[in-house]
């Protein structure tokens, strides 16, 4: 049996589905963000960003990925890094405010978190960041926080960091895709992911089974960048009722990182900036002042954000 008989077209899903030889974007298959997606990168309209009063210039959604910055942000504020003081614009992703020129000048890419750094350390001109692992080391190197300079430890930080920033699709393109948002439920698909996570969940607990930390005994970047995702299902709040279906309470060490991380001041603020689900109090749609987290809540402002 040749190779592209393997597997019968009946056995497909859908029945009956065989790769076409050239492929073309189906938007009636493409799930909850096929509105979004397209094949093809660059500005889809002109729209200039807004800049506020402070240096650093976020633009970002409180998406796992957005919340590693704001945590880091919130982090350096409470640690006395007055330099960090930030304005977060808030970017709806399932509007395409990523595909306007102005963000996509800043990450050609379309994806959130962006950043400008109007002040760098060199006196220069500004400096734009995108992806999270690169801004969270921007930010650690410009203020000297959260990331060792010891060779080895440093070394240490950056493998989980990199870590996360492979093994994350995984869980939200992979199994939070195929699990929650997916048009139709695909046992392999689901299967396969599930596995995955479940093993990465092992790898994370077997490591903090010896360390406070993700890295060691002190708290760096690469908490900041694992939290918002693995601590997220390990507290039952990502894809409905994945953590139960994951059976996140058995991983006895992640459980308690999560929690320990959950009680800092500075990743209960940035969980909350660009927020847009949950409880109104935890959402601060846009931060442009440490006071706003007292006064800008949606529970106290409601539709006028």
């Amino acid at each position: 049996m040749s190779d592209d008989n393997k597997f019968p077209p009946e056995n497909n899903l859908p029945a009956g589905y065989v790769p076409p030889k050239v492929w073309t974007p189906d938007t009636e298959s493409g799930g909850a963000f096929a509105s979004i997606n397209k094949p093809t990168a660059g500005a889809q309209y002109d729209k200039d960003l807004p800049v506020g009063q402070h240096p650093l210039q976020l633009y970002s959604l409180g998406t796992p990925n957005g919340v590693k910055v704001t945590i880091m942000l919130e982090e350096l504020l409470d640690a006395g890094h007055t330099e960090a003081e930030y304005d977060a614009w808030l970017i709806r992703i399932n509007k395409g405010d990523q595909f306007g020129s102005g963000f996509v000048s800043v990450n050609p890419n379309s994806k959130i978190p962006a950043m400008m750094d109007h002040k760098p350390k060199d006196g220069g001109a500004p400096i734009r960041l995108f992806e999270s692992g690169s801004i969270l080391t921007y930010l650690a190197d410009k203020f000297g926080a959260f990331l060792p300079t010891d060779a080895r430890a440093r070394a240490e930080v950056m493998n989980w960091l990199f870590w996360q920033m492979g093994s994350a699709p995984f869980l939200g393109g992979g199994f939070g895709h195929f699990y929650a948002y997916a048009p139709m439920k695909i046992q392999y698909a689901i299967d396969r992911y599930a596995m995955e996570v479940k093993r990465q969940l092992d790898v994370l607990d077997k490591q903090l089974k010896d360390n406070e930390y993700i890295a060691g005994a002190d708290y760096t970047i690469a908490d900041m960048a694992i939290w918002p995702w693995y601590g997220r299902i390990a507290a039952h709040d990502a894809y409905g009722d994945a953590g139960t279906f994951l059976s996140v309470d058995d991983y006895e060490n992640v459980q308690r990182w999560r929690k320990q991380i959950g009680e800092r001041k500075g990743a209960r603020r940035g969980s909350m900036v660009n927020s847009v689900t949950g409880d109104p109090s935890t959402q601060l749609h846009e931060r442009h002042d440490a006071g706003d987290f007292d006064t800008k809540t949606q529970d106290k402002i409601g539709d006028a954000a």
